[in-house]
């Protein structure tokens, strides 16, 4: 999908506050409400944007933020282990990497007897050679990018 200034607008737009409604963002842009409804719903279709509720896991009873490194012997069995692994409810960031280990997780439990259970289950995965665990102490921001630094805003 090409995407021109207009869709990264609004983009930015709803970045800023998801529940602007396409009259004000319309306004905003210069350009018809049915101008924004069709592009938001065209970038919707292509899985560009999706709509969520964003919460904040601290208040929700999420207190144990992690990363996992995960290492996998053999390599074959990288993208098995990776495809357990994202399944799993607790991982928000899952990514192959070219570093020490082979697959790189973020993950939010309750607490540390829930992550203790999420390392197990991940360990006994067939593949799995080991894990290295962090614990995130605090968490300082916690976002996606600004869409406005595609284009070199900023």
């Amino acid at each position: 999908m090409i995407m021109d200034e207009l869709d990264f607008s609004i983009l930015s737009s709803l970045q800023q506050d998801g529940r602007t409604s396409f009259t004000v963002i319309a306004e905003k842009l210069n350009v018809s409400v049915g101008t924004v409804r069709t592009r938001f719903n065209r970038l919707l279709e292509e899985g560009v944007i999706t709509i969520v509720g964003r919460v904040d896991p601290v208040k929700v009873g999420f207190n144990c933020y992690a990363h996992v490194a995960v290492f996998v012997r053999p390599a074959t069995h990288k993208e098995a282990v990776a495809k357990k692994i994202a399944k799993m409810p607790e991982v928000s960031f899952l990514a192959g990497t070219s570093g020490d280990y082979d697959l790189e997780v973020d993950v939010m439990c309750r607490d540390n007897d829930h992550l203790q259970d999420f390392i197990n289950k991940v360990a006994a995965i067939e593949g799995v050679h080991q894990t290295k665990t962090a614990i995130y102490f605090k968490v300082y921001k916690y976002a996606q990018p600004d869409v406005g630094l595609v284009h070199g805003d900023e």
